[in-house]
């Protein structure tokens, strides 16, 4: 009996089957709605072993088909090149690496991949005859934008009520820099851009990370509104003044740089570490800051307290509460971001001549203060 049943697996029909108890094949196999009425009949339990066997040989046929299938996939996908820089390359060039090694002709003539929005949102726009690009004046060259991932301020055109939020932080006693830009266009749209780096003792700026990301849409509203914010009508660089107390210097806290870029005109201040200083730009420093955390952990953790701002504007209510202000600081100065001086001229003995101005310190990449 037994080997009556696996002879079944292997053949139509039993050959104990008289036409009558063969269900009817319409070419796509065995109808088991057919078959399953020869339960009970003569020989039914032979049939619905074979039913059985029938089914099971069919299953076990796709299976070995997929099986078979499978590995001839995934060795297709297996050839497909994971684009990357070579294990051992430079930084330099990890950091330029589209795709796998070119030949070195292609190295300069094959076509990169397009920069996406969020890395240049006012980017590919062409300048109209009555259009001028903004020259700002927080100092910082193009070449130093270029130096930490950025499109430079100076190359971007703004139009209609459209507007950029850049700020620098500074901190007194670190290089870890950051710079964060927020560009609001007229569609509606609103990017943050934020990069962050050691910004001392490397031909680059060292660890140098960053993101672009697009805000969720009904962000713009709240970026427009800083437009209007008092402290756009103070003076550029100030100094804290209190009646009976000695002129601050500061020894830790962080330094701002924040700038407003509006289509036409370009309005930059710098806050130096005083509470009472950074606390009149709280308004503005707390949205723009906010809007670049929780996107890359390496980011946050150089803003252990978030963007809250509380304790600076606290400071500077009671600064003002104490008859106290701020004044324009007569000491600001500003050498562009990574300018050497020039040396002094040399007389025939070789000595620097009388009254010449010696070179200014060296400064670090980011905005600094402007001249009075």
């Amino acid at each position: 009996m037994t080997r009556g049943v696996a002879a079944c697996a292997l053949s139509p029909a039993p050959a104990f089957m008289g036409p009558a108890d063969k269900p009817r094949d319409d070419g796509d196999g065995w109808s088991i709605a057919q078959a399953l009425p020869l339960r009970g009949r003569r020989h039914g339990t032979a049939v619905g072993t074979w039913l059985f066997s029938s089914v099971s040989a069919r299953l076990i046929t796709l299976a070995l088909a997929a099986a078979v299938a499978l590995p001839a996939q995934a060795q297709l996908l297996g050839k497909k090149r994971v684009a990357g820089p070579p294990e051992g390359a430079p930084i330099t060039e990890v950091e330029a690496w589209p795709y796998p090694a070119p030949e070195p002709e292609g190295w300069w003539d094959d076509k990169r991949p397009k920069v996406p929005e969020e890395a240049d949102p006012l980017g590919g726009r062409r300048i109209r005859s009555v259009e001028q690009l903004v020259k700002p004046d927080n100092g910082v060259e193009a070449s130093t934008y270029r130096l930490w991932g950025l499109m430079p301020l100076q190359w971007q055109l703004v139009r209609g009520d459209e507007m950029i939020l850049e700020v620098w932080t500074r901190p007194s006693n670190s290089v870890r820099q950051t710079v964060t830009r927020v560009t609001v266009r007229s569609d509606g749209d609103v990017f943050v851009q934020a990069r962050a780096g050691l910004a001392c003792c490397e031909a680059g700026i060292g660890r140098r990370m960053g993101f672009d990301r697009r805000l969720p849409p009904g962000s713009a509203a709240r970026f427009q509104a800083l437009k209007t914010v008092p402290v756009w009508a103070s003076p550029r660089d100030v100094r804290v003044v209190e009646a009976g107390a000695a002129e601050a210097v500061c020894v830790e806290g962080t330094a701002y740089d924040i700038t407003l870029v509006t289509p036409g005109r370009s309005t930059t201040l710098h806050r130096a570490c005083d509470p009472a200083e950074v606390g009149e730009a709280a308004d503005v420093l707390e949205p723009v800051l906010a809007a670049a955390l929780g996107h890359d952990p390496r980011f946050d953790v150089l803003f252990r307290g978030g963007a809250s701002f509380a304790g600076a504007r606290s400071a500077y209510r009671d600064l003002l509460a104490s008859n106290g202000r701020l004044t324009p600081n007569p000491d600001a100065r500003q050498p562009p971001p990574g300018q050497e001086g020039a040396p002094p001229a040399e007389n025939e003995a070789g000595t620097p001549s009388s009254g010449t101005t010696p070179p200014a310190p060296e400064s670090l990449p980011g905005p600094a203060s402007p001249p009075p």
